[in-house]
């Protein structure tokens, strides 16, 4: 059984404005796939699905691509939700 954890999730221009937040801390497990924990957030915001092909996750300041890989995450760790940058 995996371990829960807290992270601070931060959103950045359009995932904002999705989210409706800035910033939250969430629960999620320890260890965890970048799509599972995409899929924990969409949870806690469903509007954020309109940007899922485009978004960059970024996890403790390394770039990650939503997958299959596995995260090990830690209480504290931030996770910011990058969505593309658009002109104009």
């Amino acid at each position: 059984l995996t371990s829960l954890c807290f992270v601070v999730t931060l959103y950045f221009a359009r995932s904002a404005e999705l989210a409706g937040v800035r910033s939250e801390i969430i629960s999620v497990p320890q260890q965890i796939t970048s799509l599972q924990l995409w899929e924990e957030i969409v949870k806690r915001h469903p509007r954020l699905a309109a940007i899922e092909d485009q978004v960059v996750f970024a996890v403790r300041q390394q770039y990650v691509l939503l997958g299959d890989q596995l995260l090990v995450l830690q209480s504290g760790d931030e996770v910011a939700i990058i969505p593309p940058i658009s002109g104009g």
